[in-house]
């Protein structure tokens, strides 16, 4: 049976800081880019070796601004790669210059180890070896052949179970135990790769998020060999078992007894079987599932480029929020407000559909009501906390003012677009901060700011869109009545619609866009 590692699956907050740290730093392959199989906002991206050959592959899950994980036991803890023995030196003079901190070099069974840290906080090791064989070896494009990375080196497991979690490897995986300290058992397979099984009894449990290694994946040939595996691990009831084609290999997840997750994935067809040898990495590629409606999955996948591209601005702003620049961009700026529950890229379906060449900013709120993302707290559907709604439209208004800066956003071409509880912060920092918002567009908004000050909003360009059937318009009115009042360019329009929002409110939208000159 082939053994050894096939790739290894970690979570990552940034895309921009991945692709800088694992193609810029490490040197990587990006070798294969893909929306999320289980999730359609999130991107999967592969690294590898120059051909992406199983036992080079490293892949991230992107949860662009999600929550943190946390290491513990049940979950691996360390990746290491390897490199020539003489790289050492290399790579420490590599990561000065590259302001990454390095510890070591230190020995670790007979082979010298330089520890470093990923932008979320992963340990990665680089390890002078040549155990390994090196199957398509990659030059970045300032690393010298002799000193790049060679594959994977193998990973470290965190178990309260050692001796089963080793055993489970063993027996499933094709690995054997070949060396052995106080707390590590270190198994290798035929491919030369290790895994080091870590006692971690005592330690607190792993909780999933970015900065964490969600899975190793390791080798099987052929798909008889994945079901075979299957049917062992049911005979055995070692626990739920989810087979999966997904396209590039065909793969099995099962949980060892320690709690981590593994997968069995086998060598083909590979990567090439939808770019040719040449071209890896350089298209993004949707799940079948996801291909019905491409333009909506695409726009919710954070933007990047590889070293030497343009680049796609980032920012460190007040409120979480998602930059997105259309090839064949126009002057347009859309900044979007989500409802109760949503967060900063509900909206950009919505914006691409309005609009397809227009920059789109979608903003998440940050107050949290049960877990899930407001822009301010209420007291009832109905009752909302006036302190809250006055604190959180200052610092929207202070957010805007930073992105118009940090993104070179013109204010007479920036339109606000709310829907719901969005749209009722964009109706308070009317009010408050007159001037900030020039351009709005209000979906099914009501007035939640009490004893509101009468600005004046000349100049000013306002939409609101009501829906007739929609519960809550019947609080809409003392807004349209202050709106009216405030000597803002104002129009209204009450759609035959409910709450949801939809083509009724584009179709409305797309000419009062036009005739205000947006």
């Amino acid at each position: 049976m082939t053994s050894g590692i096939h790739h290894i699956t970690l979570i990552a907050r940034k895309v921009q800081a991945n692709v800088d740290f694992y193609v810029g730093f490490l040197g990587l392959h990006l070798v294969k880019r893909t929306g999320g199989y289980e999730d359609p906002n999130q991107l999967h991206l592969f690294y590898g070796d120059a051909a992406g050959s199983p036992g080079s592959l490293v892949s991230f899950l992107v949860w662009e601004d999600g929550s943190p994980g946390r290491v513990g036991h049940g979950q691996p803890s360390e990746i290491a790669f390897a490199i020539p023995p003489d790289s050492i030196g290399y790579w420490m003079t590599r990561a000065l210059k590259f302001n990454i901190q390095a510890t070591g070099p230190s020995q670790e069974f007979g082979e010298p180890v330089l520890r470093l840290k990923d932008p979320d906080g992963v340990i990665v090791k680089l390890v002078g070896t040549n155990a390994l064989a090196e199957p398509a070896p990659w030059a970045g494009r300032d690393i010298p052949e002799t000193d790049s990375i060679r594959r994977l080196r193998g990973a470290t497991v965190l178990t309260e179970k050692p001796k089963d979690t080793a055993h489970f490897l063993q027996n499933h995986f094709g690995y054997t135990e070949t060396g052995a300290t106080e707390s590590i058992r270190r198994l290798t397979s035929s491919s030369g790769d290790v895994i080091d099984v870590r006692d971690a009894g005592g330690f607190w449990s792993a909780a999933p998020g970015t900065g964490t290694i969600d899975h190793i994946a390791f080798r099987a040939p052929d798909e008889a060999t994945v079901l075979a595996v299957r049917a062992d691990l049911e005979q055995e009831h070692a626990g739920a078992t989810n087979a999966h084609d997904r396209k590039y290999f065909f793969s099995l997840y099962v949980r060892e007894p320690g709690g981590a997750l593994c997968e069995l994935a086998t060598d083909g067809p590979g990567f090439t079987v939808d770019e040719a040898p040449d071209a890896l990495g350089t298209t993004l590629f949707l799940p079948p599932h996801l291909a019905s409606d491409p333009t909506a999955t695409l726009v919710r996948l954070p933007q990047f480029a590889l070293p030497g591209e343009p680049r796609v601005p980032q920012r460190e702003l007040p409120f979480i929020h998602r930059f997105h620049r259309p090839e064949n961009a126009n002057d347009r700026t859309f900044v979007l407000l989500h409802g109760s529950g949503g967060n900063e890229i509900d909206m950009l379906p919505f914006g691409r559909q309005l609009d397809p060449h227009a920059t789109l900013l979608g903003v998440r709120g940050r107050s949290t009501e049960e877990g899930f993302p407001r822009w301010f707290r209420r007291f009832s559907m109905t009752k909302f906390d006036q302190q809250d709604i006055r604190s959180e439209a200052e610092a929207f208004a202070a957010f805007v003012e930073g992105a118009r800066e940090s993104y070179g956003l013109d204010p007479e071409k920036t339109v606000f677009i709310g829907y719901s509880n969005g749209a009722n912060l964009l109706a308070a920092v009317l009010h408050l901060h007159p001037g900030i918002v020039r351009n709005a567009v209000l979906m099914r908004a009501m007035a939640a700011l009490e004893s509101a000050p009468e600005p004046d909003l000349a100049g000013t360009k306002v939409l609101m869109l009501t829906g007739k059937d929609d519960p809550y318009g019947k609080h809409a009115p003392e807004l349209k009545r202050a709106l009216r009042a405030s000597g803002a360019d104002f129009e209204e329009v009450d759609l035959d619609t409910g709450h949801g929002i939809g083509v009724e409110d584009i179709a409305v939208i797309r000419p009062w866009l036009a005739e205000s000159g947006l």
